[in-house]
């Protein structure tokens, strides 16, 4: 079984409260959803929130649409995923998302599992870390995916003593080559300084221009239509004077 978490919290510093933000009639975190189900390849889809109160409207939000949620420490993250996945495990492969992406790209999600479970690693991204563009990143920021087993979840767990290990969870696992096998999946086009991810409102103004302009004809609109939007409407293009296409 391939479990989705998709991280999520409202206290976020540089736009508090974003995944509760609306977007063409409902809140962020669940346009983002509407996406991420689309995926062929993940069974099941949890959200992992805090169990800090500032978290209460977000799990109602949630729960009140039929999202599984699982709460636990805000500032712990590991400890969440790790509560989420023994709740609705157990599962063989575990999927990284994050809720500042709500163009998450079914397409792409899928492509990332199958580069991972091809190759029999532990642990792979789309955002490879020795690849000849910045970063390592050929993707869009917003379209960034994670896969990993399940046990290689829970020994980079049990070896975490940081600060950073237990925040950002997969901190180890890509950073440890030689305890977890590897793999990446990268495009030929290199668009890894293009912005879709929403941490400003600029961000979210950009992201609820594209909605608005493709939502309502075609809730499953594909990454291939952003670009094609974005290539007709300069206005969008470098909206916030970020590179958006």
């Amino acid at each position: 079984m391939i479990l989705a978490i998709l991280q999520a919290r409202t206290s976020s510093s540089r736009l508090p409260g974003k995944v509760l933000l609306p977007l063409v009639g409902a809140p962020m975190i669940l346009r983002q959803i509407e996406r991420v189900r689309r995926s062929r390849r993940i069974d099941k889809l949890v959200v992992a929130t805090s169990d800090d109160a500032s978290d209460d409207a977000l799990a109602r939000t949630l729960a009140g649409a039929g999202v599984a949620v699982h709460r636990g420490p805000l500032d712990d993250v590991m400890t969440r995923f790790l509560g989420a996945l023994t709740a609705f495990g157990p599962a063989e492969h575990v999927v990284r998302l994050t809720g500042d992406c709500p163009l998450a790209d079914p397409a792409v999600i899928d492509a990332t599992i199958d580069a991972v479970m091809a190759a029999g690693a532990d642990y792979g991204s789309n955002t490879p870390p020795d690849a000849p563009f910045p970063d390592g990143r050929t993707f869009p920021r917003g379209l960034d995916v994670e896969c990993m087993t399940a046990s290689a979840l829970l020994a980079a767990a049990e070896r975490a003593t940081s600060v950073e290990e237990r925040e950002h969870v997969t901190w180890a696992l890509h950073r440890r080559p030689d305890l977890y096998r590897q793999a990446f999946l990268s495009q030929a086009a290199d668009e890894g300084e293009v912005r879709w991810t929403v941490d400003y409102a600029d961000d979210h103004a950009f992201v609820t221009g594209v909605y608005e302009a493709l939502y309502r004809a075609n809730p499953a609109f594909s990454s291939d239509d952003v670009r094609a939007l974005l290539r007709a409407r300069p206005d969008l293009a470098a909206f916030g004077g970020q590179r958006r296409v």
